[in-house]
């Protein structure tokens, strides 16, 4: 039962990532526009970075207060935060409603995973890892059909309409479908904080004590977001509009990151408890472990973004086609996720971890050959290859991390492994928008730049009609599709490789397979806390 309370959280979490991918092209028409791409796309990376901050934060407060009360607060902010979203009357308030949703989901996913892992030992941990996991990305896999029938089939304006309601606070709360992709989860989240409530009664997990490195959490926050301002910024006419040299300015921006990233993992040395502790990093097969996890982040942001951008820009698809392909992506990682835990059970962490990362390395090659012609079958085949392989990392990093670590650390490894993952996925987003922007930027001044500069990208026999013609249009709009397809293929390839440089680390986790109840590591009580400030662990001889 508590494992299924802890599951429906970290499901909420999945849910809210790929339903508010599906409603953001809605999100951007609605309260700001596409030549404010950089700026929307913090709606997206405003929450990794506050998710990313959070998790650290909450993976100690799971060690040291236990995860009951912890797990209940973070079902509270996250439905809060859904609320205020869907209330959010323009763009910058949407975008501080959903810092405060990321700090609710930021909450569940390391307390949910910390739990589940005081839960359960040895040979059925992996298997308890690996439900969390696959909830975690069900809900990703639910979230492109609930997002897409919510755009498509809520129409609240005519029901306004009869109800008398033309104008004001209430019809703007109340009349835009995307609002629902919010408000949808207010009744799932206090549902779960009932039966949260009801379920967790009389069980808590060990505690420790120690306070909170709240200066380095804020440094590593500082740091963090301004390395992905610098990235989104990159090849912004905005920039020179400062007066500067664009290059200093991102430069700076660099530099500062790069200083507040320092003083974090200062901070976290001299902390006893230390949001950024490098000493946990001594562990090669913990810091294997987060490697994997940051450089699959980045496949994953390549892929989601990727394959929407792919289905909507290229074939034109609506929601009902783009939750075929990213649903199809998002079940194929809960399947992986799941599987995972169950194939450790004869195959080493190792061997697992590779065989994932070949499939969605592979996937990632042949989804660089799309193009106008390719049918929506094969996207959604190859995204779900892809998720199938990334899936499949997911128990054996997890696994590998919170053995290194050992039990008094649970939930700072789990957190760690994640966070890296969502780091990864930050820098693909801001990557993937600076790359969109710029790309649009220049094509848009390519074909406006005169008056008659759009009869350069049009067959010569329409060359006489005017810009607004409806077959003028049409070719325009085919040979945008074929420019996003070319473009789209360096793209799928850079992350083709940065998958593959995973491969790597994944060597160094070790081929230990999960078949009985192991040996206890942490015999002496003490140890293990001392062996997690260090970083240093022995687990079976991995």
């Amino acid at each position: 039962m508590l494992l299924s309370v802890l599951g429906a959280g970290v499901f909420l979490a999945g849910l809210e990532l790929m339903v508010t991918a599906v409603a953001l092209p809605s999100i951007v028409v609605d309260l700001a526009s596409w030549t404010e791409l950089r700026e929307a796309s913090w709606i997206i990376n405003g929450y990794l970075l506050a998710y990313v901050i959070t998790m650290p934060l909450a993976g100690r407060l799971a060690d040291q207060w236990g995860v009951r009360r912890l797990f209940h607060a973070g079902l509270v902010v996250f439905t809060l935060g859904s609320l205020l979203a869907g209330l959010a009357p323009s763009l910058e308030t949407l975008i501080a409603a959903r810092l405060v949703q990321a700090i609710g989901g930021g909450i569940l996913v390391p307390v949910g995973t910390a739990a589940a892992s005081h839960l359960f030992d040895d040979h059925d941990r992996p298997r308890a890892l690996g439900v969390i996991g696959a909830l975690t990305f069900l809900g990703m896999a639910a979230g492109p059909f609930v997002g897409a029938w919510i755009i498509g089939g809520i129409h609240p304006g005519a029901a306004l309409d009869g109800a008398g309601i033309l104008e004001g606070a209430v019809r703007t709360a109340l009349e835009d479908p995307w609002r629902y992709v919010f408000y949808v989860n207010v009744p799932i989240g206090v549902a779960a904080l009932g039966l949260a409530w009801a379920a967790a009664h009389g069980w808590e997990t060990p505690r420790r004590t120690g306070a909170i490195d709240l200066a380095g959490a804020v440094a590593f926050s500082m740091s963090l977001g301004l390395a992905l301002v610098a990235l989104t910024l990159v090849g912004s006419e905005q920039i020179a509009g400062l007066g500067m040299d664009p290059a200093i300015v991102l430069v700076g921006l660099a530099a500062a990151a790069a200083v507040a990233g320092v003083i974090a993992a200062r901070l976290g040395i001299r902390h006893p408890a230390g949001f950024l502790d490098v000493r946990l990093f001594r562990s090669a097969t913990f810091s294997s472990a987060a490697l994997v996890s940051l450089l699959t982040g980045y496949g994953l942001a390549t892929a989601i973004v990727g394959g929407a951008v792919f289905v909507d820009r290229v074939l034109y698809g609506g929601p009902d086609v783009q939750r075929v392909a990213l649903g199809a992506l998002a079940g194929a990682v809960a399947v992986g996720a799941l599987g995972s835990g169950l194939a450790l059970r004869v195959a080493g962490l190792r061997l697992v971890t590779v065989m994932g990362l070949v499939l969605s390395a592979v996937a990632l090659v042949l989804m660089s050959a799309w193009t106008p012609a390719t049918g929506l079958a094969e996207v959604a085949a190859l995204m779900g290859v892809f998720g199938l392989g990334f899936g499949l990392t997911v128990t054996p990093r997890s696994t590998a991390a919170v053995d290194a670590l050992g039990q008094a650390a649970f939930g700072v490894a789990s957190a760690t492994v994640t966070v890296a993952r969502m780091i990864g996925m930050a820098v693909g987003l801001a990557a993937l928008t600076a790359f969109g922007s710029t790309t649009i930027d220049r094509l848009y001044n390519q074909v406006y730049a005169t008056a008659d500069s759009y009869k350069l990208f049009i067959p010569e026999e329409l060359r006489d009609r005017p810009l607004r013609d409806g077959l003028v249009v049409q070719a325009l709009e085919s040979w945008a599709s074929s420019e996003a397809a070319r473009i789209l293929v360096g793209i799928f390839l850079v992350a083709a490789i940065v998958t593959a440089v995973a491969l790597m680390p994944a060597l160094a986790l070790g081929g230990r397979r999960i078949l009985a109840p192991a040996h206890a590591a942490d015999p002496v009580p003490g140890s293990a806390r001392d062996a997690s400030r260090a970083g240093i662990q022995e687990v079976d001889g991995t």
